[in-house]
């Protein structure tokens, strides 16, 4: 009898549901509870979904309602969450020397979504070792700030903060306001801002970045060197994180509940940050119900395009979107080639990056649509609520604390599928295996737009 071995794609999606099933079932415990009561398990596997698909949308405040126990278990979902299941385990398989066979390797490429098994082993290696080093470095940065304030607690929060802003979960256990109190505050907003950035910029991003400016390789123009992928995410990542800024502070720099109380090097700080944030973090310096109608609006955009691949961001991806963009453009043109930075992009990955956007788009609007039926609340709240969980990003108009059981599941579904679903197509399409059609069905020629 032949038994049916789970592919990449299943595998990877059960290590996130064991996951999740195991970190639920330790938060339920009476230890994970600051006051020693059991917390009912909705609350409990909510909070393992949201810390291990790395979203941020919490029904309890963390810093009041978890013990140290509970808040440690947190974290290590959020760690193992954002860089994923598989890697960690292989990362610590390649640290006890054990041999990884070649289908655990391929497993790590899929994981990946890279192209290639060359160097898996070392650039999986890179990847933790880098990212905890990362890690450390925020964290004793935080210190300067949280330690003063806090005490030796500063030490705990400057860690717990650091790798919930690299993950880009968006979690904290400061208080129940996110970072409110320190939109003022440069080393805590620029800081965060920049390990948001660094995770969700792309890991190989990372590596690309440091070949061209190896000592000893040529200087001139090094951006010219980098690859297509590395420009496109760079690029994109930079204009959205300055144009969100810029609008932001436009939209917000008269309202009296946000930026009009600050100074202008404030407020532009604090539109930084918005706009970072709403690359799938899910920190806040200002209250995302007090904003205006255009900068929600303009919040919902941003979360849904994210941040870039390979990383640990959600949405559609940078890059997902402006090989969209550059479509568009070469079809409004009249142009057979869909064209960045003087290269061409290959219709297989245009129709990657429809198939993502689109079926992201679809569980967006089944959510909201689903949510909206169980839930008496204003719709732009209720959009808000299901963007940010169907791009991972964590960020919410007040909504998430009230939600009952049902809105609950609504939630806890769309958090898990925006994390996993998008992942799980883009491996599904990477297999390298064509359906090859025997018999041609005939061309017709239909009218769109």
């Amino acid at each position: 009898m032949n038994k049916r071995r789970l592919n990449s794609t299943q595998i990877i999606m059960l290590s996130f549901l064991g996951l999740i099933a195991l970190g639920s079932a330790l938060l339920s415990l009476p230890c994970s509870a600051a006051d020693g009561v059991r917390i009912p398990y909705i609350d409990a596997l909510f909070t393992a979904t949201t810390a291990t698909c790395v979203t941020g949308l919490v029904t309890l405040p963390v810093h009041s309602s978890w013990s140290f126990f509970g808040q440690v278990v947190i974290l290590l979902l959020i760690q193992i969450g954002g860089l994923g299941v598989i890697t960690i385990l292989s990362g610590l398989m390649i640290s006890l020397h054990k041999k990884l066979g070649i289908r655990d390797r391929m497993l790590l490429q899929d994981a990946f979504n890279l192209n290639t098994l060359s160097g898996i082993l070392r650039f999986t290696r890179r990847v933790i070792l880098g990212s905890f080093l990362i890690e450390a470095v925020g964290a004793l940065l935080y210190m300067t700030v949280f330690i003063p304030e806090m005490g030796l607690r500063g030490v705990w929060v400057s860690l717990f903060t650091a790798v919930s802003a690299f993950c880009n979960a968006g979690i904290d256990i400061i208080g129940d306001t996110s970072l409110y109190a320190y939109v003022t505050d440069p080393m805590v907003s620029l800081v965060t801002c920049g390990l948001i950035v660094l995770g969700g910029i792309g890991f190989i991003v990372w590596w690309d970045v440091l070949r061209v400016l190896a000592p000893g390789r040529q200087t001139r123009r090094p951006l010219r060197r980098l690859t297509l992928h590395s420009k496109i995410a760079l690029s994109v990542t930079a204009a959205l994180i300055l144009l969100g800024a810029g609008l932001f502070l436009l939209l917000e720099y008269h309202n009296a509940d946000t930026l009009a109380p600050l100074t202008l090097p404030q407020k532009c700080m604090a539109a930084l940050f918005q706009s970072v944030t709403c690359r799938t973090a899910g920190f806040a310096t200002i209250a995302q119900e007090d904003l205006s109608n255009g900068s929600a609006v303009l919040s919902l955009l941003l979360m849904f395009i994210g941040g870039s691949p390979i990383g640990t961001a959600g949405g559609v991806k940078t890059v997902t979107f402006a090989v969209l963009i550059a479509a568009m453009v070469s079809t409004v043109r009249g142009r057979d080639e869909v064209v960045l930075f003087h290269r061409n992009i290959s219709r297989d990955t245009v129709s990657k990056a429809s198939a993502v956007v689109c079926m992201s788009f679809l569980i967006l609007f089944l959510s909201t649509l689903v949510l909206a039926a169980v839930t008496e609340a204003d719709a732009l709240d209720i959009l808000y609520e299901t963007t940010s969980a169907t791009a991972t990003v964590g960020l919410t108009r007040a909504l998430t604390p009230t939600l009952e059981l049902p809105g609950k599941l609504v939630i806890l579904v769309t958090m898990f599928l925006g994390r996993v679903g998008p992942i799980s197509l883009a491996i599904a399409f990477n297999t390298g295996r064509k359906n090859i059609n025997v018999i041609k069905n005939p061309t017709e020629t239909i009218s769109v737009g």
